[in-house]
């Protein structure tokens, strides 16, 4: 897909086109798409090198290189729900049981090959790049750039620009509503399998008690870091595992984990507006709760 953004040069000591432009979100490889894969950079309607020197004032419009064909990926026909979409991102809510990315052994029917699917029976030239991903078995809210340029616009935040919220239900009751686990985790043997590790890499999670019975939890939880299996392995550090997470030591018949990505909030990179997204927790879980004592 080929898109056309405009900027207008506002510093007064502006630096060389090709910084200005990677200072503005614009990657090195979506700049050289765009000049060697059919798409160009104007300034003041001029075709312009990256080592020409701008002027305060000057309109600089960038327009993307045609992206690379993967011939290994596929549309997948089957439904998407979406929940949020502009010209440059989209935001779906996955369902659980559904990859975020196709794997090397499952590569026909994950968020990416779903939004092709769609993106093709709209007729519209946009290639799926996921921000912000989720387990197979995690239901949720995820963040999809339509163009290589969004991606890279998103990939400059910091992850404290990104707020997601989770629920959970975990097995037990908390003695404290309210608190923050601080504990490394690192990957466990060869497998998919991660543990709080003192080699482990620093990871935070914020935990709040919204609902307790007898045996059970309904919990909300914040990241402020990234690491693989995050909430399933602090909140067994601390004696909660997951309902339906058996990697983790559930031994309960739900048939997931019971987590569920509810919330996102991030500033737009295109309009520096915020952007808040909250949906309801999936059928599978609201069942789950209503049917614990």
């Amino acid at each position: 897909m080929m898109t056309v953004f405009k900027l207008i040069v506002k510093e007064k000591d502006p630096k060389k086109l090709g910084s200005f432009l990677m200072k503005n979100g614009f990657s090195k490889q979506a700049i050289n798409k765009s000049k060697h894969h059919g798409g160009m950079i104007l300034v003041n309607h001029k075709r312009r090198y990256t080592s020409f020197n701008l002027n305060q004032g000057d309109e600089v419009f960038f327009i993307t290189g045609q992206e690379k064909e993967n011939p290994w990926l596929k549309p997948s026909n089957n439904p998407i729900e979406i929940v949020k979409e502009t010209k440059n991102y989209i935001i779906v809510n996955k369902p659980a049981g559904v990859l975020s990315i196709p794997s090397r052994y499952e590569d026909s029917d994950a968020v990416v090959n779903r939004l092709m699917g769609y993106f093709q029976i709209k007729n519209e030239d946009a290639k799926p790049h996921v921000i912000t991903r989720l387990d197979r078995n995690t239901s949720g809210l995820v963040l999809v750039g339509k163009n290589a340029v969004a991606h890279a616009r998103f990939s400059k935040y910091d992850k404290d620009l990104f707020v997601k919220k989770y629920h959970a239900i975990v097995h037990g009751k908390f003695k404290n509503n309210i608190g923050i686990v601080d504990k490394p985790i690192g990957k466990k043997g060869n497998g998919v399998k991660r543990a709080v590790l003192s080699n482990g890499k620093a990871a935070q999670t914020a935990y709040q008690v919204l609902k307790q019975k007898q045996n059970a939890s309904l919990v909300e939880l914040r990241l402020f870091t990234g690491r693989t299996h995050q909430i399933r392995v602090h909140m067994q550090s601390i004696g909660h595992i997951l309902y339906g997470d058996e990697l983790y030591g559930a031994q309960d018949s739900f048939s997931r984990q019971a987590l569920n990505c509810f919330y996102l909030k991030f500033p737009d990179p295109f309009t520096n507006k915020i952007v808040e997204i909250r949906i309801d927790d999936p059928n599978d879980m609201k069942e789950l709760w209503t049917s614990l004592n």
